[in-house]
C-alpha cells in the first residue's frame, strides 16, 4: 500500500535524476498546468473591468463620432444634451431589437447567422453581406424622433469608407455627414474627410415625395435637392458615397425604420 500513497510516490519523483526523461516531462507538464491555472483565473477575475473599459473606451468612440456631425453639439443642447438615445435594431424589421442591446451586440454580430449575405444586384454599396442588426442613435423631441444618426459602410475606391449620416426626423432630409474611416487617395477622395463637404449634406434631401431614394453626389456642381458637390478628380470615391447612402436609405438598409419613424411607430 505504501507504493500507493501520494507522500510516497512524491518523494520517489523527487529522487529520480533531473535528467530523467520522466521527470523533466512530469515538470514541463505541472508547470504547463500552474500557469494554465493561473491564466484562467486571471481572465475571470478581470473580466468585469475589462468589459468596463470596453463599455468606457466605446463610449468615448460614441461621443467623439457624434461630436463630429456638423451642428449635432446644438440639437442636443437645444434638447436638453440629454435626449440622445442609443438603440439597437432588427433592420429587416425596422423595429428595435427584442433580443440584442448595445452590451451584446458585439456577441450578436460574431455569430455568422446575424448576418445576410445580399445578391449582387442589392449590394450596391459593395460589401457582401449586411448585419442583421445595428446600433443607432435618435435625438427625441417628446415622444417624436427630430434626428436619427446611422452609421453607414460602404467600399471606396481604396478601401472601406465607414460614415455616420444624420437624418432629420421626416426621414428625407440630411442633416449632415461624418466619415469615420476611410482610406482614398490623399487629396483626391480622402477630401471627403473634409469639415466643409460633410457640411454640405445638410438641407439636401435623401428621398422625393414617393419614397424613392434619389440622392447622389454630382460629378461637378450639385444641381438639385437631392445632389452635393462632388470632388474634382475624385469620381470613384463621389460614386461609392452615392452608392453607400443608397443603399442604407434603402429597403435592404434603414428603410424599413425610416419608414416607421415617418408613421410614428418609432
Amino acid at each position: 500500500m505504501a507504493d500507493l500513497d501520494p507522500l510516497f510516490l512524491w518523494r520517489r519523483f523527487l529522487t529520480l535524476p533531473n535528467e530523467s526523461r520522466t521527470k523533466t516531462l512530469a515538470v514541463a507538464f505541472l508547470v504547463s498546468a500552474v500557469c494554465a491555472v493561473m491564466v484562467t483565473a486571471a481572465t475571470v477575475m478581470l473580466r468585469p473591468i475589462q468589459a468596463q473599459n470596453r463599455a468606457a473606451e466605446q463610449q468615448a468612440r460614441l461621443e467623439a463620432l457624434i461630436a463630429a456631425v456638423p451642428g449635432i453639439s446644438e440639437l442636443v443642447a437645444q434638447s436638453g444634451g440629454d435626449a440622445l438615445s442609443t438603440v439597437v435594431i432588427d433592420l429587416d424589421a425596422g423595429t428595435a431589437a427584442k433580443d440584442v442591446t448595445p452590451e451584446t451586440l458585439s456577441a450578436a454580430l460574431a455569430e455568422p447567422a446575424n448576418w445576410t449575405t445580399l445578391p449582387a444586384a442589392d449590394d450596391i454599396a459593395g460589401i457582401g453581406s449586411r448585419p442583421d442588426y445595428a446600433q443607432i442613435y435618435l435625438l427625441r423631441e417628446g415622444e417624436t424622433v427630430s434626428l436619427a444618426i446611422l452609421p453607414i459602410v460602404g467600399t471606396g475606391y481604396n478601401g472601406r469608407i465607414q460614415a455616420l449620416l444624420a437624418v432629420r426626423g421626416d426621414m428625407r432630409t440630411l442633416a449632415g455627414l461624418a466619415v469615420t474611416e476611410q482610406a482614398e487617395t490623399p487629396g483626391l477622395g480622402a477630401r471627403i474627410t473634409e469639415p466643409l463637404w460633410q457640411q454640405s449634406f445638410a438641407g439636401k434631401s435623401i428621398a422625393d415625395d414617393t419614397g424613392a431614394v434619389r440622392f447622389a453626389v454630382a460629378r461637378g456642381k450639385a444641381g438639385g435637392e437631392h445632389e452635393v458637390d462632388g470632388i474634382t478628380g475624385a469620381t470613384r470615391t463621389g460614386n461609392a458615397i452615392t452608392r453607400m447612402v443608397q443603399f442604407w436609405a434603402g429597403p435592404k438598409g434603414y428603410g424599413p425604420l425610416m419608414a416607421a419613424i415617418r408613421r410614428g411607430e418609432f
